[in-house]
C-alpha cells in the first residue's frame, strides 16, 4: 500500500514535532549510526505521536 505523499506544511509540523519533542535535529537520513538512530523515552514517543496525531485532525 502506497500512501500519498506528505504535504510540506505536514512536513514541517513534523520536523518540529522530531525537534521540540524527541529532540530530534533532522528527519533526514545522514549515514551514521550516531546520528541517524536515537535512544529516547516511550514517553517521549507517545506525546510524539499524539501531536503528530493532533495536527493531523486540525482543519486545514
Amino acid at each position: 500500500m502506497t500512501l500519498p505523499a506528505l504535504t510540506p506544511a505536514a512536513q514541517e509540523q513534523l520536523r518540529d514535532i522530531a525537534e521540540k519533542l524527541l529532540g530530534v535535529e533532522t528527519l533526514d537520513t545522514r549515514h551514521s549510526d550516531s546520528l541517524d538512530f536515537h535512544d529516547l523515552a516511550v514517553w517521549s514517543v507517545r506525546a510524539a505521536l499524539e501531536a503528530a496525531h493532533r495536527a493531523g485532525q486540525e482543519p486545514r
